[in-house]
């Protein structure tokens, strides 16, 4: 080949060559929550290892019981060490306290923030705007040895718990710094039967995602629904 001749560009890679998350357990901060709970019955439904995490191990253990499919219950130390993937749901105001007492359980492990810094007043929910810009961006400072994402954020917590609902329809915006880890929560958000996990840019994107909840709770109130999302033009 001469100075003048080009290598041929590589072959675009598939969006939805996602790796294989099976034998990974699946850990869940704040799992006796709604939106935790919900999480972590879906996952552990299609089959996942799944571990939730609460201050109070007894409680967890109960929350875990009730779900059943082999969902086991500890405090948030142990969940967050046994976990290879840790789903932080807890309450925005606890958030940051959480993740600074879990730092050396959550090193160098795969931690996907899903809370929504919400405040509420008579005229309903409106988006706060965290110091760092965003709970994911919080997480990443607090979590330097950490890999964050963000997912999860616009799913209704009355479907992912309901036993009766067969499939959830929804795109789930997954934001991340690279790309091996926001392919992993795409591939777990994919184990449930119609929610479709779709990369919506970096950490620095996360603000709007977070807030957008806001306008979701307008939308299910005004309609008494369970909206969630769909992104149009993307095929998979």
């Amino acid at each position: 080949m001469t100075d003048t001749e080009k290598k041929p560009a590589p072959a675009p890679r598939d969006p939805w060559d996602l790796p294989d998350v099976s034998g990974l357990v699946v850990g869940v901060l704040g799992g006796t929550g709604d939106q935790g709970r919900g999480l972590a019955y879906r996952f552990a439904r299609a089959g996942q290892k799944v571990i939730i995490g609460s201050r109070a191990a007894e409680r967890a253990r109960t929350a875990a019981d009730e779900l059943g499919f082999g969902v086991e219950g500890a405090d948030n130390t142990e969940c967050a060490r046994r976990s290879d993937i840790v789903i932080v749901a807890v309450p925005w105001e606890g958030h940051a306290a959480t993740l600074q007492a879990l730092r050396e359980e959550l090193r160098g492990k795969l931690v996907i923030d899903c809370v929504n810094p919400l405040g509420f007043d008579k005229q309903g929910a409106y988006a706060l705007k965290p110091e760092e810009g965003s709970a994911a961006q919080q997480a990443a400072e607090l979590l330097p040895e950490s890999r964050v994402t963000a997912a999860f954020h616009h799913l209704s917590a009355v479907l992912l718990q309901d036993p009766e609902v067969e499939r959830i329809d929804t795109d789930v915006m997954v934001l991340g710094e690279k790309r091996a880890d926001t392919d992993v929560v795409q591939a777990l958000t994919a184990l449930v039967p119609g929610m479709r996990g779709v990369f919506a840019g970096r950490l620095r994107n996360a603000h709007q995602v977070e807030a957008l909840v806001a306008n979701l709770i307008s939308v299910n109130r005004r309609y008494k629904a369970h909206a969630g999302l769909r992104v149009t033009d993307v095929e998979r």
